[in-house]
């Protein structure tokens, strides 16, 4: 049980240290690129059934998600690099995201 916890742990600190790393990072390309570092360093470490499923999910079903948010004006980006209606980046996030979540719950269903 205890390490099921600090798992997930590890998780979040890994998404809390990619969404610190925006202002920090204002080359949206470079921030993308350590975005894709931190999915393929995870996938290398240990790739777990349907990861690829739950990064593409991510990645397209955000996008769109966001694309609509913005395109209502719910949402607004100060950096546009992707199409010109937001940060290139947030994809990656969201992906990396959707796949941590998933593994979250495996964690937790194992108890």
């Amino acid at each position: 049980m205890k390490i099921g916890i600090q798992k997930i742990l590890l998780y979040i600190l890994t998404i809390i240290i990619m969404i610190g790393l925006i202002p920090f990072v204002q080359n949206d390309f470079l921030l993308s690129g350590i975005y894709v570092l931190f999915i393929a360093v995870t996938l290398t470490i240990k790739r777990e059934k349907n990861d690829w499923i739950f990064l593409v999910f991510g990645f397209i079903g955000l996008f769109l998600s966001e694309w609509f948010f913005i395109s209502t004006g719910v949402e607004i980006f100060v950096r546009h690099t992707l199409f010109g209606i937001m940060p290139v980046w947030l994809p990656f996030l969201w992906a990396y995201a959707f796949m941590i979540i998933a593994r979250s719950i495996r964690v937790l269903d194992k108890k």
